[in-house]
């Protein structure tokens, strides 16, 4: 079957999709022996010859099999497959998967769930789709009163011009002197979470991200991953319609036998972890009282 040269060449593990494009532009393509350049130009690996750098990709897309790694991203790691100034890469954190890629980003100094896959039309779908949720825990510098946070709400125009749209933010567990919040998103402008609180005065002092729309992990180890399931991806490309508040709910995650994890690495002790369990040092005879918020 006819494929996109740049989906087989993302599909072989040699590049992104993006970088793919670039390849092709810059002439690095052919297809039975003639250089292609014209981006959109399709193939058949069972029946064409295909090169990428003068190497025969053919055999390499014999043996693909899509693979959708969900990996807990520390801080200090870079979402990229590559970097000119040597820092550490997410996708070290992975191996026997072949080259796989980061499904959008996730800050060099944010932590948490990032999706890593070879699937580049997986990735463009999820990447560019304003559908699916990203869900953060956010520590802030002070305590925003509740008119700065309703700005953010509303959406803002941030400092580099951007208009950010509508946020949901709820207040979690402050402490004497940090405000936690749990922010969802539908957009991913650049550092946009930290930018919206610079905005209103409160910079972020801890950044981690606990969902991808219907993905969310609370036994996944900073450093460590597991495979998506084949439900979870199945959602990505046939989302389901949304589900009550209260149904949400219930959903639980992954079982932490899958997770694939160097050494446990101990978390720090401030932030508000998920679970049911994760606030106990917050409890009161108040709170306790009122209906319990889902874990993130």
């Amino acid at each position: 079957m006819q494929e996109r040269l740049q989906k087989l060449i993302a599909q072989a593990g040699i590049a992104s999709r993006r970088a793919a494009e670039e390849m092709i532009a810059n002439g690095e393509v052919s297809v039975n022996g003639e250089i292609v350049t014209e981006l959109g130009t399709k193939a058949d690996p069972e029946v064409d010859h295909i090169k990428v750098g003068g190497k025969l990709i053919n055999k390499k897309l014999e043996k693909r099999a899509n693979a959708y790694i969900l990996v807990n991203k520390p801080k200090g790691y870079l979402s990229s497959a590559a970097d000119p100034e040597g820092r550490k890469l997410v996708t070290d954190l992975v191996k026997g998967f072949g080259k796989v890629y980061p499904v959008g980003r996730l800050d060099y100094n944010t932590e948490g769930l990032i999706i890593l896959t070879n699937d580049g039309e997986f990735t463009n779908l999820v990447a560019s789709s304003k559908k699916f949720a990203k869900v953060y825990e956010v520590k802030v510098k002070g305590l925003p009163n509740s008119n700065a946070i309703n700005k953010l709400r509303r959406g803002i125009v941030l400092e580099d011009g951007f208009k950010t749209a509508p946020a949901e933010i709820n207040e979690l567990k402050h402490t004497e002197n940090n405000g936690w919040y749990e922010v969802t998103l539908y957009e991913g402008h650049n550092q946009q979470i930290r930018k919206m609180f610079d905005a209103i005065g409160h910079s972020v002092v801890k950044l981690r991200r606990t969902a991808i729309a219907h993905v969310k992990d609370e036994f996944i180890p900073v450093g460590a991953y597991r495979e998506l399931e084949e439900e979870e991806v199945k959602e990505f490309l046939n989302p389901a319609p949304k589900k009550p508040k209260s149904a949400a709910k219930n959903q639980t995650a992954v079982s932490a036998s899958t997770v694939r994890t160097p050494k446990p690495k101990k978390r720090n002790s401030a932030a508000p972890k998920s679970g049911t369990n994760s606030r106990s040092k917050f409890d009161t005879k108040e709170n306790r009282a009122r209906p319990k918020k889902s874990g993130f």
